[in-house]
């Protein structure tokens, strides 16, 4: 089985020094991606629901290259103002993302939301309980999404100035992966699923991102088997474990069965060579030699994301 890799060429010599003890690992940031959803209108050669992705741009300095889910980092005013809230309790979320305060699982939802809105225009947001905003693709929302991007506006005054609650309904908790302790830029990032609200479309409105698409997971993942699409771990196994449910509902209804366990890459000596390991997923262990220099791609599988729209099934 070839991989294709995303794969820094100055993972050794940090690994080396994270064993020798001459590396201090920076703290991680918070962040939060979702995986967004929809049925397509007929089913093709795989069944089941299409997952949108992004292609971060090249000169991006973490992951360039490499396809992701929309999703970004914390804003620390999300933990500091309670916003209009549907859908489980704040004390739910604490307990469900593994986090020991209500301020800081309010945060977590509230970046999977306003990412998702900034990088692919969807918003999971209501003037009630029971609703959904509809089209968000006038001037006026995308004038509030470039200031939410450029963090002009917060995350709840923009809920307020429109009058809307966040629908943590539609969201369900799915992993937590952590960067590894060698990275020089180290993420807590914890993965939702969501299903496309009615009425709302995906658009390629990333400037992070110069290609998006739909695809099945089954698919993405068959791609990356043959070194197709380039993939980072969690995306390869957040994939992966998407590829049973035959529609968006249901990978949302299984969300909270999913272990929320982190994740955390552990690198270790084993003769002359370096073993870099996630722990549960064996497929993507990495042994490099401690002599130094890059791996190739035929080798064991580090990471990466990739698509093409064309061969997806077209962009959002």
């Amino acid at each position: 089985m070839s991989q294709a890799q995303w794969y820094p060429p100055e993972w050794p010599e940090r690994i080396r020094a994270l064993a020798a003890g001459e590396l201090t690992a920076v703290a991680p940031r918070r962040a939060a991606t979702v995986m967004l959803l929809r049925d397509p209108e007929s089913q093709g050669v795989t069944p089941g629901p299409v997952v949108h992705m992004l292609r971060r741009r090249t000169s991006m300095a973490f992951a360039g290259g490499a396809y992701a889910y929309p999703g970004g980092g914390v804003d620390p005013r999300d933990d500091d103002r309670l916003i209009g809230w549907a859908g489980p309790s704040l004390e739910y979320w604490a307990a469900r993302l593994g986090v020991a305060t209500v301020t800081e699982a309010q945060a977590i939802v509230c970046a999977a939301v306003r990412e998702t809105f900034e990088e692919a225009g969807v918003l999971l947001a209501g003037e009630s309980a029971g609703t959904v905003v509809g089209d968000t693709t006038g001037a006026d929302w995308e004038a509030d999404r470039e200031a939410l991007v450029a963090r002009d506006l917060s995350f709840a005054e923009f809920l307020d100035r429109r009058g809307l609650l966040l629908r943590s309904d539609l969201l369900g908790a799915w992993a937590r992966w952590i960067t590894p302790e060698f990275e020089p830029r180290r993420y807590d990032t914890w993965f939702f699923v969501a299903a496309l609200p009615e009425g709302q479309r995906a658009r390629a409105v990333s400037t992070e991102a110069d290609r998006t698409v739909w695809i099945a997971p089954a698919e993405a993942a068959r791609r990356y088997d043959l070194g197709e699409l380039l993939m980072m771990p969690p995306t390869v196994s957040t994939l992966r474990a998407l590829t049973p449910f035959r529609t968006a509902a249901e990978a949302l209804g299984a969300a909270d069965v999913q272990d929320m366990t982190p994740v955390l890459a552990q690198a270790r000596l084993e003769g002359d060579e370096l073993v870099l390991s996630w722990p549960g997923h064996d497929e993507f262990t990495k042994h490099v030699p401690t002599a130094g220099g890059n791996s190739t791609a035929g080798e064991g599988s580090a990471a990466g994301e990739g698509s093409t729209a064309g061969e997806s099934g077209g962009a959002a």
